[in-house]
């Protein structure tokens, strides 16, 4: 994330702050809101502290407001959509905001100006040579449509920036010991159902991830070992739900999801879970029977509660459920309510369920 002085956004938010910030609060606390509706979207007069200073709500929606305008417009479109990307605009905006004073706080301890500073992270980004362009256009030349000599420049700058941005990111990891962040701004949740659903994880987790999945879905099985890698770090911390979301335009993956609650009911959800995503090329019913007897099931009580569509019902819940919640593809997570889609990296869901722990502390 660039630091304070190379945001984009910097320029255009001071021209519009006081008239946006105004929107912004209207739009965070809607005057016409129920008492219970406006005290779950209040945003405390302090949203983090950072080395035992204060950032204010009206810095927070000063900062967010160019972000919230543009929510607005998409409100009219789409509401669950515009919710999820307010929140986005606040975090994002808190997390500026931590990153500033953090600046300002080690300009001051080190006694030096914050420009210093800047100068000094600038000269830790590697200049780009001729070779690092080189190098980058001959990977990505299948990409490139423009001639070596017709891109080059740009392709400097964004390796320049890269650099930059990475360089950035070091400095700022100097400093979480130095000053302690406490970000205080809620973040949004959905309330999803996870009791009465296959489950692995105690109930008491202080971290629940419920988690709408598709057994013909190459990304979900691409995230199977991210969630091993959860369960393997955090242990009894964690609770990973599974729910089914068979899309449409995977013709197996209806019965294969069925196929699962029928080994559920003879207590082999996650066996059955775990063979499927292993041969996902493979999940027509002549070959979910085939895995149920692999899986010493009885055979002919999973054919027959196969066959009878027994469990579709169920299925058609939990996609009703993922819908009303905001879920439109597949895998979808929500980590103590708080969405993520797609095929997240473990450092994304550790980052969050992290954050959960923290909160659950801090009470």
């Amino acid at each position: 994330m660039p630091i304070p002085w190379t945001s984009r956004r910097a320029s255009r938010m001071a021209v519009a702050a006081v008239g946006l910030a105004a929107v912004a609060a209207s739009a965070l606390l809607v005057a016409s809101a129920t008492a219970e509706e406006q005290s779950a979207r209040e945003i405390p007069e302090v949203v983090a502290r950072v080395g035992g200073q204060a950032l204010s709500r009206e810095a927070l929606l000063s900062e967010a407001a160019a972000s919230l305008a543009q929510v607005e417009e998409q409100r009219l479109r789409c509401e669950t959509e515009a919710e999820r990307n307010e929140q986005t605009a606040l975090e994002g905006a808190v997390e500026r905001l931590v990153k500033k004073k953090q600046f300002t706080l080690e300009a001051e301890r080190r006694g030096v100006t914050e420009e210093a500073l800047r100068e000094e992270i600038r000269a830790k980004a590697a200049e780009v040579s001729d070779a690092d362009i080189d190098t980058f256009y001959t990977e990505n030349q299948s990409r490139i449509r423009q001639s070596r000599v017709e891109i080059g420049e740009q392709i400097r700058d964004y390796l320049r920036q890269q650099r930059l941005e990475e360089a950035e990111k070091a400095f700022f990891a100097t400093l979480e010991d130095t000053f302690e962040v406490d970000v205080l701004l809620e973040p949004r949740r959905v309330a999803v159902v996870a009791d009465g659903h296959p489950s692995r994880g105690p109930e008491t987790a202080p971290v629940t991830i419920v988690e709408f999945s598709d057994f013909e879905c190459p990304y979900c099985k691409r995230v199977v070992p991210t969630l091993d890698q959860v369960e393997e770090k955090y242990g009894e911390q964690v609770r990973v739900v599974y729910r089914h979301y068979p899309l449409s335009s995977h013709p197996n993956a209806q019965k294969a999801a069925e196929a699962s609650l029928c080994a559920r009911d003879q207590g082999k959800f996650w066996e059955m879970h775990d063979l499927m995503f292993e041969e996902q090329r493979n999940l027509a019913e002549a070959d979910l029977k085939e895995k149920a007897a692999r899986l010493e099931l009885d055979a002919a009580a999973f054919a027959d509660c196969l066959d009878s569509d027994r469990h579709a019902e169920a299925v058609e819940n939990d996609m009703r459920d993922g819908s009303l919640a905001g879920v439109d593809g597949t895998p979808a997570f929500f980590v103590n309510g708080r969405f993520l889609s797609g095929a997240v990296p473990f450092e994304t869901l550790a980052a969050l369920i992290d954050d959960e722990i923290r909160r659950k502390k801090r009470g």
